[in-house]
């Protein structure tokens, strides 16, 4: 019922006919894909119970406002969990590509929790 809806709204041409499959202009199904990759053997991280005295990364991946995001953040930790110790970092290298991993061994060593973020 939806695509009948959005097909009549964005195809004033139909008219109230009843509208049956993709609409023309819209691709029908993806063709099919071949043999599915494997999964992944990387899982998250277990969730930690509790930030007290914790150590917190602040990644900033150093696309457009995400500066500005983690200094926010990194000041309502202070006003709200003073007992989190916060660390801003940014990321080196490529704002898209993970391509140095430095600070995710940092991270790993000195760290109990991180939030990558991006803004825009």
């Amino acid at each position: 019922m939806s695509i009948e809806i959005r097909y009549t709204v964005m195809s004033p041409e139909v008219r109230g006919e009843k509208v049956t499959g993709p609409p023309p202009h819209m691709p029908g199904p993806p063709p099919a894909a071949g043999p599915a990759a494997p999964p992944s053997k990387n899982t998250l991280a277990k969730r930690l119970n509790t930030l007290d005295k914790k150590t917190v990364y602040l990644v900033d991946t150093g696309f457009g406002g995400s500066y500005n995001f983690m200094l926010q953040l990194q000041i309502w930790f202070k006003e709200n969990m003073p007992s989190v110790t916060t660390v801003r970092k940014r990321k080196p290298g490529n704002v898209f590509m993970d391509d140095n991993n430095e600070l995710w061994e940092e991270v790993k060593v000195k760290g109990d929790a991180v939030v990558l973020g991006v803004a825009g």
